[in-house]
């Protein structure tokens, strides 16, 4: 196995994002510069997906404050991704970073080595973004995210957190802001914080 999808959902959706996490930097309104991939190369190719599950929000994000995205294989619905077709060493250095860790150590190795035996879901470790999700093929390549296994109470996130989101459902599934409203208040943890009217103020970005 030389290449994988990477299924993003949270402000990974976001290229801008995403790119801080491959060749390093510090995105607009987060609090973290990362270190960037080994191999800084953008994704080969990108692609709007929908798989089975849903999105919600808990926690405490280091980075935005408020809770961070996570996925839920057994939530109802669909969940809107973006996948970016990435080496197996990207992947695994993106996940070192979801977790803190460093690029390309102990950690980034392991799950470069365990990838290819995941068949549904594995448990690296009890971390945030410790458990990895196979969700099928796509064009022949299997598609991995990551997420926790136990979320625990939804936890409303921040705005600008939610911009990054936002931003990235708007450029992988082209939807409208409707859409994308409609689609983020439906996440557990969205609810605590956010009135439809309130979130699209943010989105268009006042606040």
């Amino acid at each position: 196995m030389d290449q994988v999808w990477y299924v993003a959902y949270g402000s990974n959706l976001a290229l801008a994002r995403f790119t801080c996490y491959l060749s390093g930097g510090q995105p607009r309104g987060g609090a973290r510069v990362y270190p960037g991939c080994r191999n800084p190369a953008p994704p080969a190719r990108s692609s709007g997906v929908l798989v089975p599950g849903g999105l919600v929000f808990g926690g405490a994000s280091k980075v935005w404050g408020g809770g961070s995205a996570f996925y839920n294989p057994a939530a109802d619905g669909s969940l809107a991704g973006r996948a970016y077709l990435l080496t197996v060493d990207q992947f695994a250095d993106v996940a070192a970073q979801e977790m803190w860790r460093e690029p390309g150590g102990a950690y980034a190795h392991e799950l470069a080595a365990i990838l290819p035996s995941v068949a549904h879901l594995h448990s690296v470790g009890p971390g945030r973004y410790e458990t990895v999700v196979r969700l099928g093929d796509l064009d022949g390549v299997p598609m991995y995210t990551i997420t926790h296994g136990t979320i625990g109470t939804p936890v409303a996130p921040t705005a600008s957190y939610l911009r990054w989101i936002a931003t990235g459902l708007v450029e992988a599934h082209a939807w409208t802001v409707d859409q994308v409203v409609d689609y983020l208040h439906a996440a557990p943890g969205v609810q605590v914080g956010w009135t439809p009217a309130a979130l699209l103020s943010a989105l268009d970005g006042e606040e």
